[in-house]
């Protein structure tokens, strides 16, 4: 549906002379003559098929329309204008971004690593919201996304982040009882439905695809794995990142090798319409420093290309 919009000069000689009442005082704030201020009423009428003033004696007074209209307009306006010193005041180094990620992505790496980004760039609102699958930029009030899969997603710019390295994970107390492949089927094993064939891939990586395995838990999201192993449910192939932390302080443990890498990557996703937008490239270019992170604080948890 094609918008509807009057000219803004229009909405701000409808709403000056509301204000003041009268149009020459109007004329005057405007540094407009007052027919032209009244012209531009009337066009404003003439395209919304309503009166907003009735005029008696010479004297405007707004009809029931025109004063409900009046404080939508006023709200709109007065939103325009505090965007626009705002603007002006950070140079356009300020704004809002939606950021669409994958939920165990978003809770596990991205909001932990946010402070980072807010303390670069305090101007700058952030909007969370968790989308497993891939959508169509026009039709959602999305900046930029957190993909993984292949480089193909229509009507918009991909910029490579990472590839995930996957291995086996456990608890410490059940690690202790693993010290060789066959004895991970003395526990129970946990399957992620969204990753298939994560543990052949795995076994494939450490020459051990006769290994006879045998999901025993299945769950659908990554969070959900994550927290089964950490309550020493079962073992789990994981993206080793989705866990580093766990992983450093000891809480969780890897077996047998450093870990498949996928096939797949991470990608950072922006349409093309917000290709230089600088909420959406101050994003993209933080998140590039935080992999290629110098301190070692990701290095050996993702894998390159």
């Amino acid at each position: 549906m094609p918008r509807i919009l009057p000219s803004l000069t229009g909405l701000q000689a409808f709403e000056a002379t509301a204000r003041h009442g009268t149009v020459s005082r109007a004329a005057d704030e405007l540094l407009l003559t007052q027919s032209a201020v009244s012209r531009h009423i009337q066009q404003l009428e003439a395209r919304l098929g309503v009166a907003l003033f009735s005029r008696k004696a010479k004297r405007l007074h707004l009809t029931e329309a025109g004063s409900a209209y009046l404080a939508e307009v006023r709200t709109g306006l007065e939103s325009i204008n505090t965007a626009t010193l705002s603007l002006m005041a950070s140079r356009g180094h300020t704004g809002s971004l939606s950021v669409a990620t994958l939920p165990t992505f978003g809770a596990n790496w991205l909001i932990p690593r946010l402070p980072r980004f807010r303390a670069l760039h305090p101007g700058i609102s952030l909007h969370l919201s968790g989308r497993p699958e891939p959508f169509d930029f026009a039709f959602e009030r999305v900046d930029c996304a957190i993909h993984f899969g292949g480089p193909e997603w229509p009507g918009a710019d991909m910029d490579y982040l990472f590839k995930e390295t996957s291995t086996a994970i456990a608890c410490p107390s059940i690690a202790t009882g693993i010290a060789e492949l066959g004895d991970l089927l003395d526990w129970p094993l946990l399957h992620i439905s969204s990753r298939p064939f994560a543990w052949r891939e795995w076994l494939a990586s450490i020459d051990a695809t006769d290994l006879p395995v045998k999901a025993q838990i299945t769950v659908d999201t990554f969070a959900m794995a994550i927290e089964a192993v950490r309550a020493e449910m079962a073992v789990a192939v994981l993206p080793t990142f989705l866990v580093e932390a766990d992983l450093r302080s000891g809480r969780l443990v890897t077996l047998f090798g450093p870990g498949a890498l996928s096939e797949s990557s991470y990608y950072f996703v922006r349409p093309e319409r917000r290709r230089n937008h600088f909420a959406v490239q101050a994003f993209a270019d933080w998140l590039q420093s935080e992999i290629n992170d110098p301190s070692g604080q990701s290095g050996g948890l993702i894998g390159r290309r």
